[in-house]
């Protein structure tokens, strides 16, 4: 693979990651009643300042500089006894965030599967035992199939004999 079909790939990667978890607020909110926008969600980048635009190599010699502060990030919440968390919230008012957060190490969020999908509902109802809705993600296998499955779709659409 040459370096500019990887670097289309990267780009693509790092937007769709932040947009997954932006879509999945949203989407969350609109079920909510709120008119939600990509726009009104703050996202946090784990894509360090000055590096989101920078090649591959630059990107990959360019991170080393910020491990110190991540892991000065990482020490002090491990320090307070919790883990960190890439973690999307949405409140009633319709404040939407993704970013990386402090959590006790006790929280639904803190020890999930690498692939799961967890939702956590604070209510007036739920608010000392919050309702926890949690399971698997896709996952790669799940959406390359529907991937291929929606490229079928469109291709018989188009004409093809499938």
């Amino acid at each position: 693979m040459t370096i500019k079909p990887l670097l289309a790939w990267y780009d693509l990667w790092v937007g769709a990651f932040w947009d997954r978890k932006a879509r999945k607020l949203i989407i969350l909110g609109r079920e909510m009643g709120l008119a939600l926008e990509m726009a009104d969600v703050q996202v946090e980048s784990l894509v360090p300042p000055g590096l989101s635009g920078a090649s591959i190599q630059d990107f990959m010699s360019g991170l080393p500089r910020f491990d110190a502060g991540m892991s000065e990030r990482l020490k002090a919440a491990q320090g307070r006894g919790k883990v960190l968390r890439y973690v999307g919230r949405i409140t009633a008012r319709g404040e939407a965030t993704v970013g990386l957060v402090e959590l006790d190490r006790g929280h639904a969020f803190a020890n999930m599967a690498l692939t799961d999908n967890v939702v956590r509902f604070a209510t007036g109802r739920y608010n000392t035992n919050a309702l926890i809705v949690q399971g698997p993600g896709a996952g790669p296998e799940v959406t390359a199939g529907g991937v291929f499955a929606d490229l079928l779709r469109l291709s018989a659409y188009l004409g093809a004999h499938i």
